[in-house]
């Protein structure tokens, strides 16, 4: 068989074959930040990596440069250990400040839900006081 076609089916007839098809976006993009700190753990993680392979390889030849490389290592995981953390704790403050909340029974979203029912009792309180009434409301004035 010479087609890329499978076996026992119909050959197509003149359809042009897409090199590139769109698919739906299954998942969100990361916020901008939380992006950002991802993308420089990674770069830290990876460099820590290829500084602790070389750190070994010079161990292995007993290079001179091993003890400073190992050492340097060390150091670079731990700034790639809160790297890592960054990426954590920024997620989480993001989510913090812009109101994204997961559980269903949060206080974040009762309170926003609650915040619109006070700012229309306070308007309605102050339309009351300043004996402004609204169309339609069939109170007759004390006049």
């Amino acid at each position: 068989m010479d087609t890329d076609e499978p076996r026992g089916a119909a050959p197509q007839t003149d359809v042009p074959r897409q090199l590139w098809v769109e698919e739906p976006v299954v998942r969100w993009r990361l916020p901008d930040p939380v992006r950002t700190a991802a993308v420089r753990a990674v770069i830290i993680a990876s460099l820590t990596m290829i500084q602790a392979m070389a750190a070994f390889l010079f161990t292995l030849t007993a290079s001179w440069l091993a003890f400073p490389m190992v050492l340097s290592s060390v150091a670079s995981t731990v700034v790639a250990t809160w790297a890592v953390l960054d990426v954590w704790v920024t997620r989480q403050v993001w989510h913090q400040r812009h109101g994204v909340v997961s559980v269903p029974s949060s206080t974040a979203r009762q309170l926003r839900r609650e915040r619109p029912r006070a700012q229309r009792a306070a308007r309605a309180a102050a339309r009351e006081d300043s004996g402004i009434r609204r169309k339609g409301t069939g109170r007759l004035s004390q006049a």
